[in-house]
Protein backbone atom coordinates (compact mmCIF):
# COMPACT_ATOMS: atom_id res chain seq x y z
CA UNK A 1 0.00 0.00 0.00
CA UNK A 2 1.56 3.62 -0.78
CA UNK A 3 2.22 6.21 1.78
CA UNK A 4 -1.20 7.66 2.68
CA UNK A 5 -0.13 11.39 3.92
CA UNK A 6 -3.26 12.97 6.07
CA UNK A 7 -3.93 16.59 5.47
CA UNK A 8 -2.03 18.54 8.45
CA UNK A 9 -3.52 19.56 11.42
CA UNK A 10 -3.48 23.83 11.96
CA UNK A 11 0.49 24.54 13.37
CA UNK A 12 0.41 25.16 16.66
CA UNK A 13 2.15 28.55 18.20
CA UNK A 14 5.95 27.08 18.80
CA UNK A 15 7.17 30.39 20.09
CA UNK A 16 8.97 30.35 23.39
CA UNK A 17 6.64 32.73 24.76
CA UNK A 18 3.78 30.31 24.12
CA UNK A 19 4.94 26.55 24.83
CA UNK A 20 3.43 24.02 23.45
CA UNK A 21 1.20 21.65 25.34
CA UNK A 22 1.21 17.69 23.97
CA UNK A 23 -0.97 16.06 22.17
CA UNK A 24 -3.06 15.01 24.73
CA UNK A 25 -4.59 12.09 22.41
CA UNK A 26 -0.65 10.77 21.19
CA UNK A 27 0.34 8.46 24.36
CA UNK A 28 4.09 8.17 25.13
CA UNK A 29 5.68 6.02 23.31
CA UNK A 30 6.50 2.70 25.56
CA UNK A 31 10.32 2.18 26.87
CA UNK A 32 12.02 -0.29 24.50
CA UNK A 33 14.64 -2.61 25.88
CA UNK A 34 17.99 -2.37 23.74
CA UNK A 35 17.95 -5.68 21.65
CA UNK A 36 21.02 -6.54 20.35
CA UNK A 37 22.18 -4.55 16.98
CA UNK A 38 20.57 -5.25 13.82
CA UNK A 39 21.90 -3.83 10.39
CA UNK A 40 20.26 -0.76 9.54
CA UNK A 41 19.69 -2.27 6.13
CA UNK A 42 17.28 -4.67 7.69
CA UNK A 43 14.35 -2.45 8.17
CA UNK A 44 11.13 -3.08 6.51
CA UNK A 45 11.37 -1.53 3.06
CA UNK A 46 8.83 1.73 2.95
CA UNK A 47 7.17 2.62 -0.46
CA UNK A 48 8.01 5.24 -2.85
CA UNK A 49 11.30 5.55 -0.85
CA UNK A 50 14.06 6.41 -3.07
CA UNK A 51 17.45 4.97 -2.16
CA UNK A 52 20.86 7.85 -1.83
CA UNK A 53 24.24 6.33 -2.24
CA UNK A 54 26.57 7.02 0.63
CA UNK A 55 29.25 9.75 0.42
CA UNK A 56 32.75 8.53 -0.51
CA UNK A 57 34.66 7.50 2.60
CA UNK A 58 38.02 5.39 3.72
CA UNK A 59 37.12 2.22 4.02
CA UNK A 60 39.22 1.09 6.62
CA UNK A 61 38.14 3.51 8.66
CA UNK A 62 34.54 3.02 7.92
CA UNK A 63 34.86 -0.50 8.89
CA UNK A 64 36.38 0.12 12.26
CA UNK A 65 33.83 2.86 13.24
CA UNK A 66 30.82 0.52 12.11
CA UNK A 67 32.03 -2.80 14.91
CA UNK A 68 31.66 -0.25 17.77
CA UNK A 69 29.05 -0.24 20.47
CA UNK A 70 27.85 3.13 22.07
CA UNK A 71 30.72 3.49 24.56
CA UNK A 72 33.44 2.57 21.41
CA UNK A 73 31.64 5.46 19.75
CA UNK A 74 31.99 7.80 22.64
CA UNK A 75 35.32 7.48 23.24
CA UNK A 76 35.83 7.10 19.28
CA UNK A 77 34.62 10.77 18.59
CA UNK A 78 36.21 12.32 21.66
CA UNK A 79 39.45 11.48 20.67
CA UNK A 80 38.61 12.29 16.85
CA UNK A 81 41.05 14.57 15.09
CA UNK A 82 40.77 13.17 11.38
CA UNK A 83 40.22 17.00 10.50
CA UNK A 84 40.81 20.55 11.68
CA UNK A 85 37.88 21.42 14.11
CA UNK A 86 39.40 19.35 16.89
CA UNK A 87 41.92 21.87 16.73
CA UNK A 88 39.36 24.46 18.04
CA UNK A 89 36.47 22.85 19.80
CA UNK A 90 35.82 22.36 23.66
CA UNK A 91 33.98 19.69 23.20
CA UNK A 92 32.73 16.82 21.21
CA UNK A 93 29.07 16.83 20.87
CA UNK A 94 27.97 13.12 20.31
CA UNK A 95 24.42 13.12 20.88
CA UNK A 96 21.56 13.32 23.50
CA UNK A 97 18.70 10.44 23.47
CA UNK A 98 18.17 6.88 24.19
CA UNK A 99 20.13 4.07 22.92
CA UNK A 100 17.37 2.92 20.35
CA UNK A 101 14.50 5.20 19.37
CA UNK A 102 11.71 5.38 17.26
CA UNK A 103 12.25 9.17 16.18
CA UNK A 104 16.06 10.32 15.58
CA UNK A 105 16.72 14.10 14.76
CA UNK A 106 19.59 15.37 12.43
CA UNK A 107 20.85 18.77 12.47
CA UNK A 108 23.82 19.93 11.03
CA UNK A 109 26.86 21.14 13.50
CA UNK A 110 27.23 22.19 16.94
CA UNK A 111 27.21 26.04 17.73
CA UNK A 112 28.76 28.06 20.41
CA UNK A 113 26.19 26.64 23.61
CA UNK A 114 26.36 23.04 21.98
CA UNK A 115 30.73 23.49 21.89
CA UNK A 116 30.20 24.39 26.05
CA UNK A 117 27.96 21.91 26.88
CA UNK A 118 28.47 18.91 24.70
CA UNK A 119 24.84 18.38 24.21
CA UNK A 120 23.09 19.37 20.33
CA UNK A 121 20.18 22.04 20.73
CA UNK A 122 20.74 23.59 23.59
CA UNK A 123 20.58 27.07 22.42
CA UNK A 124 17.57 28.78 21.51
CA UNK A 125 17.17 26.76 18.42
CA UNK A 126 17.26 23.99 20.52
CA UNK A 127 14.32 25.42 22.86
CA UNK A 128 12.30 25.80 19.64
CA UNK A 129 13.36 22.13 18.55
CA UNK A 130 11.76 20.83 22.28
CA UNK A 131 8.75 22.68 21.51
CA UNK A 132 8.54 21.11 18.05
CA UNK A 133 8.94 18.21 19.44
CA UNK A 134 6.77 18.22 22.82
CA UNK A 135 3.75 19.22 19.99
CA UNK A 136 4.10 15.21 19.33
CA UNK A 137 4.57 13.93 22.40
CA UNK A 138 8.31 13.19 22.01
CA UNK A 139 11.08 14.47 24.56
CA UNK A 140 14.98 13.83 24.00
CA UNK A 141 15.50 12.56 27.35
CA UNK A 142 12.51 9.53 26.37
CA UNK A 143 11.79 8.77 22.98
CA UNK A 144 14.05 10.78 20.63
CA UNK A 145 17.61 10.30 19.66
CA UNK A 146 19.00 14.03 18.55
CA UNK A 147 22.70 14.06 16.72
CA UNK A 148 24.36 16.57 14.04
CA UNK A 149 26.09 15.33 10.93
CA UNK A 150 29.54 17.26 12.50
CA UNK A 151 30.75 16.59 16.26
CA UNK A 152 32.77 19.22 15.99
CA UNK A 153 31.64 22.84 16.20
CA UNK A 154 33.34 25.14 13.06
CA UNK A 155 35.25 27.66 13.96
CA UNK A 156 32.39 31.09 13.89
CA UNK A 157 29.49 28.82 13.15
CA UNK A 158 30.80 28.62 9.50
CA UNK A 159 29.28 26.06 7.14
CA UNK A 160 30.71 22.59 7.40
CA UNK A 161 33.41 21.83 4.67
CA UNK A 162 33.07 18.85 2.33
CA UNK A 163 36.19 17.09 4.15
CA UNK A 164 34.79 17.65 7.49
CA UNK A 165 31.57 16.26 6.39
CA UNK A 166 32.75 13.21 5.09
CA UNK A 167 35.22 12.42 7.80
CA UNK A 168 32.30 12.53 10.31
CA UNK A 169 29.85 10.45 8.29
CA UNK A 170 30.66 7.23 9.44
CA UNK A 171 29.94 8.68 13.30
CA UNK A 172 26.35 9.37 11.49
CA UNK A 173 26.16 5.82 9.62
CA UNK A 174 27.57 4.21 13.13
CA UNK A 175 24.48 5.86 15.33
CA UNK A 176 22.16 5.41 13.00
CA UNK A 177 22.61 1.73 13.37
CA UNK A 178 22.65 1.69 16.52
CA UNK A 179 19.76 3.63 17.40
CA UNK A 180 17.41 1.56 15.35
CA UNK A 181 15.10 4.51 14.24
CA UNK A 182 11.78 3.92 12.25
CA UNK A 183 11.88 7.55 10.81
CA UNK A 184 14.82 10.46 11.01
CA UNK A 185 13.90 13.80 10.51
CA UNK A 186 16.77 15.63 8.51
CA UNK A 187 16.96 19.26 9.89
CA UNK A 188 18.49 22.13 7.35
CA UNK A 189 20.82 22.02 4.31
CA UNK A 190 24.18 20.29 5.10
CA UNK A 191 21.72 17.67 7.27
CA UNK A 192 19.94 16.75 4.17
CA UNK A 193 22.78 16.94 1.73
CA UNK A 194 24.66 14.17 3.89
CA UNK A 195 21.85 11.95 4.23
CA UNK A 196 20.30 12.21 0.89
CA UNK A 197 23.74 13.35 -1.15
CA UNK A 198 21.75 15.32 -3.15
CA UNK A 199 22.28 19.18 -3.86
CA UNK A 200 18.46 19.89 -3.53
CA UNK A 201 17.00 22.62 -2.02
CA UNK A 202 14.90 21.51 0.61
CA UNK A 203 12.02 23.73 -0.99
CA UNK A 204 12.04 20.45 -3.65
CA UNK A 205 12.86 17.44 -1.37
CA UNK A 206 9.98 18.46 1.13
CA UNK A 207 7.04 16.43 1.30
CA UNK A 208 7.87 12.84 0.45
CA UNK A 209 10.32 10.36 1.50
CA UNK A 210 13.61 9.24 1.24
CA UNK A 211 15.33 7.21 2.99
CA UNK A 212 19.24 6.53 4.54
CA UNK A 213 20.87 3.49 4.97
CA UNK A 214 17.21 1.99 4.64
CA UNK A 215 15.60 4.12 7.27
CA UNK A 216 12.76 6.66 6.29
CA UNK A 217 14.02 9.85 6.25
CA UNK A 218 11.87 12.98 6.48
CA UNK A 219 13.21 16.73 5.37
CA UNK A 220 12.37 20.05 7.01
CA UNK A 221 14.17 23.20 7.82
CA UNK A 222 16.60 23.92 10.38
CA UNK A 223 15.13 25.43 13.81
CA UNK A 224 17.67 28.29 13.75
CA UNK A 225 16.11 28.75 10.38
CA UNK A 226 12.60 29.22 11.34
CA UNK A 227 13.46 31.59 13.81
CA UNK A 228 14.68 34.19 11.18
CA UNK A 229 11.90 33.16 8.68
CA UNK A 230 8.19 32.89 10.82
CA UNK A 231 6.26 32.16 8.42
CA UNK A 232 7.42 28.90 7.25
CA UNK A 233 6.61 27.37 10.38
CA UNK A 234 3.64 26.56 9.08
CA UNK A 235 5.85 24.26 6.55
CA UNK A 236 8.09 22.35 9.42
CA UNK A 237 4.55 21.93 11.27
CA UNK A 238 3.43 20.04 8.14
CA UNK A 239 7.00 18.13 7.53
CA UNK A 240 6.35 16.85 11.46
CA UNK A 241 2.82 15.95 10.66
CA UNK A 242 4.33 13.12 7.74
CA UNK A 243 6.64 11.83 9.30
CA UNK A 244 3.90 11.29 12.79
CA UNK A 245 1.59 9.66 10.22
CA UNK A 246 4.47 7.75 8.51
CA UNK A 247 5.06 6.39 12.62
CA UNK A 248 1.37 5.82 12.73
CA UNK A 249 1.15 3.07 9.71
CA UNK A 250 0.80 5.53 6.88
CA UNK A 251 4.01 4.18 5.67
CA UNK A 252 2.90 0.40 6.19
Amino acid sequence: MGLRLLPPSPAPDLSEAQPVQPAPARPPAPERPVQPMRAATAAAPVPAVAEVPLADVPDERTETVDALDWGGLATAVAACRACGLCESRRNTVLGVGPAQADWMVVGEAPGEQEDLQGEPFVGPAGQLLDNMLRALGLDRRRNVYIANVLKCRPPGNRNPQPEEVARCEPFLRRQVALVQPRVILAMGRFAVQTLLQSSEPIGRLRGRVHAYQGVPVVVTYHPAYLLRNLPDKAKAWADLCLAADLMDGGGA
